[in-house]
């Protein structure tokens, strides 16, 4: 697979950036996360090859590339920022140190309790809280929660206060880590069993294994609220919301480059297509690169649009 990869790479150009220098440099992020990365190398191709810029990516998360930003300007580019636990952002904005640029996932991060596509297929009342807490033998009568520390198991353990899963024949099992709810998730799908517990998108494993979300009965924001707070008086049944997940750039950036600013505006995914690529990156054991290789190579279609005239030219060849 690597020599494939490496062949691939070559022609769509990672291994020769673009000689013409026609934007100068450029610094974006580089998340700790997959999804993240997989943006990153997806937008510095097209900048390189299609923009002539030199980019540098810049190792970041979410709080320390906008303290950055706040202090000395850099990085130009952040992606996949998942603004609703970000406060900063929003001061940023106000203080026109950032301009927005797009929803890069297109359809927002999604968070909530799932079950496996052939249990909803077989049972259609286990796609609702309402027919799972009827029938508990449907999902083996247990819950998969969240680790402790994530901010989804303060949630989840503030609606089980209100629903009591243990009182209607449902074990709540606490992970101790991403990896081992990942792993459950897989487990039940090689076995076809019954599983029902929180995920989130984008991620390989829902790419890889087709989850039905659960209905909750809708999204309430004063109860979502205080069921994020450990101390919440009034806990309540709620709907995770959908995360605004973006794409900013300082605006020193938007002055000096408008054209890529205007490229990184269109660069957006929506969470099947990031889900497909990721799990496909789990599959090939592959990099971040890899997975925007194979990106690239599949989904001309999308990107093309992306382009403004001039960089559709210059990359004519692989879109052929």
């Amino acid at each position: 697979m690597k020599q494939i990869f490496l062949a691939t790479a070559c022609v769509l150009g990672f291994a020769a950036p673009a000689k013409a220098q026609d934007c100068g440099e450029v610094t974006i992020t580089q998340m700790d996360w997959a999804s993240a990365n997989v943006v990153t190398s997806v937008a510095k191709f097209l900048m390189e090859q299609g923009y002539g810029c030199s980019v540098t990516t810049v190792p970041s998360s979410t709080p320390t590339a906008l303290t950055s930003v706040a202090e000395t300007g850099t990085p130009d580019i952040l992606t996949e920022l998942w603004v609703n636990t970000a406060p900063a952002y929003a001061k940023l904005l106000e203080e026109g140190k950032l301009v927005e640029l797009s929803d890069v996932l297109s359809d927002g991060g999604i968070e909530g309790w799932f079950v496996p596509q052939y249990m909803v297929d077989a049972n259609p009342e286990a796609a609702t809280l309402d027919g799972i807490l009827a029938n508990p033998d449907l999902v083996g009568s247990r819950f998969d929660n969240c680790p402790d520390g994530w901010g989804c198991r303060t949630v989840n353990d503030n609606m089980n206060k209100v629903i009591d899963m243990q009182g209607k024949g449902i074990e709540v099992f606490d992970h101790g880590s991403g990896e081992t709810l990942a792993t459950a998730i897989a487990s039940a799908y090689a076995d076809k069993a019954p599983w029902f517990g929180f995920y989130w998108s984008p991620t390989a494993i829902l790419g890889k294994y087709p989850m039905v979300q659960v209905d909750l009965g809708g999204y309430d924001e004063t109860i979502h609220g205080c069921n994020s707070a450990k101390d919440c008086a009034e806990p309540g049944i709620s709907a995770y919301p959908r995360a605004a997940v973006k794409t900013a750039a300082t605006t020193d950036f938007q002055h000096r480059e408008p054209d890529v600013a205007a490229l990184m505006s269109n660069i957006t995914f929506t969470n099947d297509q990031m889900n497909g690529v990721l799990a496909w990156m789990e599959d090939n054991n592959a990099s971040a690169e890899e997975g925007a290789v194979y990106f690239l190579n599949n989904h001309k279609e999308i990107w093309v649009d992306w382009l403004n005239d001039a960089a559709r030219e210059k990359l004519a060849t692989l879109l052929k």
